[in-house]
């Protein structure tokens, strides 16, 4: 005759395996290393995947809401929603008269486009959303542009075409503006360094330096700091080291950023620091989703990880610093370049500055406030759609056609640009005739 469990028995374990699941799920959102990783319902997009731990960045310290979910994106995105002028705002969509749209996509919610922890969903740039959102508003465009009649539902985010958001250099008025320009403009170069950087060219105050230096007593002062631009401006070893009052040996990226605002607010912003302004360790090769060469796998990304602690070389920074990570075939075959080429020919002296073209030229172009000079050192602004690179990149050197067309053609993008587009985006074609039939039915004035 078979034995029974006493129900006691049975009730004690199942006290003890609950009390044992309930301690060890407790320790999953305190035990920094386990991180949470339990309580992750899916993996999350190539964007946000390296705050996946930080859940409250997103959620709120209590999951409070939707609001709080839509909070957090517009905190981290909405002044670049701004700065694009963005081409589906929500007011758009507030608008009384609009209200049927919502039926189709409620899109005052970023979330009602962009779903994280559902990988398969995507379906490119993060976006949950089926390739035939845009015809539920946009069926009968073709009544409007004849030149869209015959147009695929998949065909509305084509390279060169629209964007849901950013469309700054796709909307009509600005492609006829630059509808007949030549492929490279003459002369083709970027923005010259700013004022100070131009100016700072003699080692005049080096001494004035040496005597303002406070380091401790037996510091040597490094060699390559006396012809930087740091030491040229004044910059001494304490105002990095001991700008606090105590000599910190290894200091911070705030110090960094108590000169370099901008630069450092934009580093924050993109992938290569995003861990940073969320309280998290800085980012590794080893955490992206990208290709990295294995070698730098373990190297933390600050501020001295491109630049150098002392020597702070832009030229290094410019391309050497990028391809010492970076093992995807884009990089590599910046080497094998015109881009390149124009690069070494600007470092020997053969051609004036901003004539070279590196890796930083387009992923941290310069960039004119006023009569400042920055570069943007968010790399991932200009990343994805691929147009936004546009305006402050591919205008400095190129024509707008050449630059939709360039940007279009996947083989170009792989080799990084060596040769020219096979592909050809209409847009600027359908603009002009649209532009000229409208100036045929007004007539002359």
């Amino acid at each position: 005759m078979g034995s029974k469990k006493h129900p006691s028995a049975l009730w004690a374990i199942w006290l003890f395996g609950s009390v044992g699941l309930a301690i060890w799920l407790s320790l999953q959102l305190v035990d920094e290393d386990a991180a949470k990783t339990a309580f992750i319902p899916g993996p999350m997009t190539h964007g946000h995947h390296q705050i996946e731990m930080q859940c409250s960045v997103c959620h709120g310290p209590g999951f409070d809401s939707e609001t709080v979910l839509q909070n957090a994106c517009i905190d981290c995105h909405g002044e670049q929603l701004e700065d694009a002028q963005d081409s589906h705002p929500k007011s758009k969509f507030t608008d009384p008269r609009n209200a049927d749209r919502l039926a189709n996509v409620d899109a005052r919610l970023c979330v009602s486009c962009h779903v994280e922890h559902r990988p398969e969903l995507d379906v490119g740039l993060g976006v949950t959303l089926p390739m035939d959102m845009c015809g539920h508003c946009h069926e009968g465009i073709a009544e409007d542009r004849p030149s869209h009649e015959g147009m695929g539902f998949d065909t509305c985010a084509n390279a060169g075409c629209h964007n849901f958001h950013d469309n700054r250099a796709l909307y009509e008025d600005f492609l006829l503006a630059h509808s007949d320009e030549p492929w490279l403009k003459p002369p083709a170069r970027q923005p010259p360094r700013n004022l100070l950087a131009r100016q700072m060219k003699d080692d005049a105050l080096l001494a004035l330096m040496r005597g303002q230096g406070k380091a401790p007593e037996g510091t040597p002062t490094p060699e390559h700091w006396e012809g930087t631009a740091h030491a040229q401006a004044g910059v001494t070893c304490t105002a990095c080291h001991g700008a606090a009052g105590e000599w910190v040996d290894s200091p911070e990226m705030l110090q960094c950023a108590t000169c370099h605002k901008p630069e450092s607010e934009g580093f924050l912003q993109g992938r290569h620091g995003m861990r940073l302004a969320q309280g998290l360790a800085p980012m590794t090769p080893s955490q992206s989703v990208l290709n990295m060469h294995v070698e730098a796998s373990h190297r933390e990304l600050t501020c001295i990880s491109c630049h150098g602690a002392h020597d702070f070389d832009t030229q290094s920074a410019a391309v050497d610093s990028c391809i010492g990570c970076h093992n995807d075939e884009h990089s590599n075959e910046y080497l094998r370049s015109p881009h390149h080429d124009l690069w070494k020919k600007e470092k020997r002296g053969e051609l004036p500055p901003g004539s070279g073209v590196t890796c930083a030229s387009c992923h941290m172009p310069r960039e004119e406030h006023r009569d400042d000079i920055f570069v943007q050192h968010n790399q991932s602004l200009t990343m994805r759609p691929v147009e936004k690179m546009v305006r402050p990149v591919c205008l400095q050197c190129h024509s707008l056609a050449f630059s939709l067309d360039a940007l279009a053609d996947p083989h170009l993008l792989e080799n990084n640009f060596n040769g020219k587009p096979e592909h050809h985006v209409p847009s600027i074609d359908m603009a002009v005739d649209r532009d000229e039939a409208r100036d045929k039915k007004i007539g002359p004035y």
